[in-house]
C-alpha cells in the first residue's frame, strides 16, 4: 500500500491525497460506508459503484467470522470472490463488536473470550488469530484487535487497558509481518491508538503505533461517550505524533460535522454506520440541514427529496412520497435514505478534498459547518 499527499490546506491540519492499494486507488480524505456483514445494508452493489461511488467499503472480522465463517470465505477466495466487490476492503479487527459483548466475554492477556450472540458458542480472539482471520477473509486494510475502554473509563483503568492493547499490538504485529496473504495481492496492517481521554496516554500510545512504521495508522475509542470537543482534543493530541506520510484512519466517527472538523485536524480515512443506520429511521442529512422525514411537515411537501443532492432517489422521489412510505413502514424508505445518506457523506468529503487542493478549506468548513448542523 501507497500513500501520498498532494496538497495541504492553509491554517489547518487538513491535506488531500491518494492512497494505492492493489485493489484501486482511494483518494482522501474518504468516507468508507460500513459493510458489516460484507453488505452495505440496503444498498446494491451497482448503487455503491455507480451512484454513490464508494472507492472502499468494511468488513467485520467477528461477524464474517461467526458467519459465513472461514470455511466458507476460503473456499470463495476471500471476500472480494464471495461478495464481488471489486474494489478496496477494510475489516476491523472485531475487537469493538467483542467489547461490547460485556456480559459475554472475559479478557486475559492471550486474548479475548467471547460467546456468539447468534448461538452462545464460545471463541477467543487472540492477536495473532485476528490477523489469521483477516488473511482468509482477504481485506486490503487489516485493523489490530486493542480494547476499545468506554470513553467514560477512569484514569487507571485507561491505563491498564491500553497496556493490554499494545502488548497485544506487539504480538499482532509480529504474525503479520511472518505471515502472507492467501489471494496473490498486498494486505496493510492497521496498528490503533487508544488511551481513553487522557493526553499522556494517547501520547505514549501514538509514539508506540508510530514507531512500528506500519503502512497507516488508526485512532480508535473515540465517539464512545466522551464529550464531542474531548474527542477533538485527542485526535490533535494523537495527529501531533502520527508520521505525516501515512494514512490516519480515524475509527467510528461520525456526524457530518465531526467528519469535517476530523479533516480539519488532519484525518484521512473514517467510518460510520450512521448515514445507513439513522437513515433506516427517517433522518435525511442534506448540505443545507438534517430532516426527519416522519414529520408531518413533510406530508404535503411535493419537491425532491434533495434538490441539490448527487444520487439519483434524489430528484426521483418527493419528501411527501418519502415520509408516506416511512410512516407507512415500507422498505423502500429505508433503502432510499441510505443510498441517499452515503451519497451525501462521499459528496461531503469530496468537497472537502478538493477544497483543501484549490486552499479554501477553513472558510469552506466553516460555512458547511453551519450548513449541515442545521434542524430542517
Amino acid at each position: 500500500m501507497e500513500f501520498i499527499t498532494e496538497a495541504t490546506a492553509p491554517g489547518t491540519a487538513a491535506r488531500a491525497g491518494e492512497i494505492t492499494t492493489d485493489h484501486g486507488v482511494i483518494p482522501t480524505p474518504i468516507f468508507m460506508p460500513v459493510g458489516t456483514v460484507g453488505s452495505v445494508k440496503g444498498v446494491h452493489f451497482s448503487e455503491l459503484r455507480d451512484d454513490i461511488d464508494a472507492k472502499i467499503i468494511l468488513g467485520n472480522t467477528y461477524h464474517l467470522y461467526l458467519r459465513p465463517g472461514l470455511e466458507i470465505l476460503g473456499k470463495a477466495g476471500g471476500l472480494h470472490k464471495f461478495n464481488g466487490w471489486d474494489r478496496p476492503i477494510l475489516t476491523d479487527s472485531g475487537g469493538f463488536q467483542v467489547f461490547s459483548l460485556s456480559a459475554n466475554r472475559k479478557l486475559k492477556e492471550e486474548g479475548v473470550y467471547f460467546r456468539s450472540h447468534i448461538d452462545g458458542s464460545k471463541h477467543l480472539f487472540t492477536p495473532e488469530g485476528v490477523v489469521d482471520i483477516q488473511r482468509v477473509i482477504g481485506a486490503d486494510i487489516m485493523m489490530a484487535l486493542d480494547e476499545c475502554a468506554p470513553g467514560t473509563a477512569d484514569y487507571d483503568y485507561a491505563k491498564k487497558s491500553l497496556g493490554l492493547t499494545q502488548r497485544w499490538l506487539d504480538r499482532g504485529w509480529k504474525r503479520y509481518k511472518e505471515t502472507e496473504g492467501h489471494y496473490g495481492y498486498s494486505q496493510a496492517y492497521f496498528p490503533i491508538v487508544q488511551g481513553c481521554v487522557y493526553p499522556d496516554l494517547r501520547r505514549e500510545a501514538a509514539k508506540h503505533v508510530a514507531d512500528l512504521g506500519a503502512d497507516g495508522n488508526a485512532i480508535g475509542g473515540l465517539a464512545v461517550g466522551e464529550p464531542t470537543e474531548k474527542m477533538y482534543e485527542m485526535i490533535e493530541v494523537v495527529n501531533e505524533i502520527l508520521p505525516p506520510d501515512r494514512p490516519r484512519y480515524l475509527m467510528g466517527v461520525g456526524t457530518p460535522a465531526n467528519i469535517l472538523e476530523a479533516i480539519d485536524r488532519g484525518v484521512d480515512m473514517m467510518d460510520c454506520v450512521m448515514p445507513t443506520r439513522n437513515g433506516r429511521n427517517g433522518m435525511i442529512f442534506t448540505r443545507h440541514g438534517i430532516m426527519n422525514m416522519r414529520n408531518l411537515k413533510w406530508a404535503d411537501d411535493f419537491s425532491p427529496l434533495d434538490p441539490y443532492g448527487t444520487s439519483w432517489v434524489d430528484q426521483a422521489y418527493s419528501r411527501a412520497y418519502v415520509r408516506h412510505l416511512f410512516v407507512s413502514s415500507e422498505l423502500l424508505a429505508m433503502q432510499i435514505a441510505s443510498i441517499h445518506n452515503l451519497a451525501f457523506y462521499l459528496w461531503l468529503v469530496n468537497e472537502a478534498r478538493q477544497h483543501i487542493i484549490t486552499g479554501d478549506f477553513a472558510e469552506w468548513k466553516r460555512q458547511m459547518t453551519e450548513e449541515v448542523t442545521r434542524r430542517l
